[in-house]
């Protein structure tokens, strides 16, 4: 395939999340709730319209300019993905295909059906992609490897793929920077950083950094909004059994009857908990950040005012070289 029939096949798969009937769209999230609960209609919706918004022709010209992208023999990427959040693996499976390489995918069981609908639908645009996308069970004939993991996982890939190049990934998460003079209107933003897929991706906003003297309760009521979270049964499940633990073992915490705040210098929080930690000084708060970099999958703040930060509302809503962990998956498979 040329760079322009790629680039094309990848814009009209955009257009086709802007323009699938309701129709399909709803067999999609009828099959893909079934594979996985937490997979809710909103959500999907949510997902579809991310990447219908980024897979323009402009944004993939400007993803792509400048780069390597007629390797001079189609190397066989292996692709272990992911399906904690709906669509999560796609980013990988387009680098691959619009670097000129083959995919050789190992769907999630939690994200197979609306996988396979992207797959089926880029193969309808252009046929050409069928000899560029391989759906396998097990990763023997490949030339490098890009999987995705718990902690635990990752460290068996490590080890089991270490003879292939390889871009290895595990548990990261995100965080809020609070400066203490944001307005409600602000706050409120943070609130789809933090609950958008149920805080189950590595973008989630599971913790925030606020300075000494912090009013939490200011921050707990401009998230009122999200409320309506608590209507899905695993995530009260998972709030009513938190809330338990924490009052059983009287651990300090606020709940604001959805969700709870808890003072923690961990950055991973248990789902319907954020952590918060203070901090006296921005040149404190730098150390406390460079402290957990490998694990920060990206910051927010309000109008990104933290260098290096999105602003609030932005995590879950990455452009196409917004690349995860920071590893630039393009230069990667540029140097195989």
């Amino acid at each position: 395939m040329t760079i322009k029939e790629r680039k094309e096949g990848l814009a009209s798969l955009g257009n086709w999340f802007n323009t699938i009937s309701s129709t399909e769209l709803d067999q999609l999230i009828l099959m893909a709730g079934n594979e996985n609960t937490w997979f809710t209609p909103e959500s999907i919706q949510s997902a579809f319209a991310a990447w219908g918004k980024v897979l323009t022709l402009d944004k993939i010209e400007q993803w792509i300019t400048g780069r390597a992208l007629s390797p001079k023999t189609a190397q066989r990427i292996g692709l272990i993905m992911a399906g904690n959040i709906p669509l999560v693996g796609l980013h990988d499976l387009l680098t691959v295909l619009i670097s000129g390489n083959e995919a050789h995918i190992k769907y999630s069981s939690q994200d197979r059906a609306l996988m396979s609908a992207v797959v089926r639908q880029l193969i309808e645009i252009n046929p050409a992609f069928r000899e560029r996308i391989k759906v396998i069970e097990m990763l023997n004939d490949v030339d490098a490897i890009i999987a995705t993991g718990s902690d635990n996982s990752a460290r068996y890939f490590k080890h089991y793929f270490s003879k292939y190049p390889h871009i290895i990934r595990q548990n990261r998460v995100s965080v809020g920077i609070i400066k203490g003079n944001e307005t409600e209107e602000q706050f409120a933003k943070i609130g789809q950083d933090a609950f958008q897929y149920f805080a189950l991706g590595c973008r989630n906003v599971s913790k925030v950094f606020v300075p000494k003297g912090f009013e939490l309760p200011k921050l707990i009521k401009s998230l009122e909004g999200f409320s309506q979270i608590l209507d899905h049964h695993k995530y009260r499940n998972n709030y009513d059994y938190n809330k338990s633990i924490y009052l059983v073992n009287r651990e300090p915490h606020l709940d604001s009857g959805f969700f709870m705040m808890r003072e923690s210098e961990e950055l991973v929080s248990p789902i319907s908990v954020i952590f918060y930690e203070t901090y006296e000084s921005e040149a404190a708060l730098d150390l406390k950040l460079s402290a957990h970099r490998d694990k920060i999958q990206c910051m927010v703040s309000a109008d990104a005012w933290y260098e290096g930060s999105l602003d609030f509302g932005e995590a879950q809503t990455p452009e196409l070289w917004d690349y995860a962990d920071g590893v630039d998956t393009l230069e990667f498979l540029a140097e195989l």
